[in-house]
């Protein structure tokens, strides 16, 4: 595993994303989901809205380290901020 760097937060990153997959999958096959219509402009189920919310975590903290120099951890607040609606009400 040389070809990375492995600090501690990249490795609960992926940690996480894992065990956030892996749950997903267990979800959805103990009560597969409906397709439905939230404040998206489109019918989503659970795991089209955790891949959009995952994705906008992804440009949100992209956008943010861009931008400015503050810290990462603010960023990461608002993206979850983000997350949250889009992922219980998209």
């Amino acid at each position: 595993m040389q070809w990375m760097y492995w600090t501690p937060a990249t490795t609960l990153f992926f940690v996480v994303l894992a065990l956030v997959l892996c749950g997903m999958t267990l979800w959805e096959l103990r009560s597969p989901s409906i397709a439905r219509r939230g404040f998206l402009p489109l019918s989503t189920t659970r795991g089209d809205r955790l891949f959009l919310g995952l994705v906008a975590i992804a440009f949100t903290n992209l956008a943010w380290t861009g931008v400015t120099d503050a810290s990462q951890w603010i960023g990461f607040g608002l993206s979850l901020a983000l997350f949250v609606p889009l992922f219980r009400w998209g």
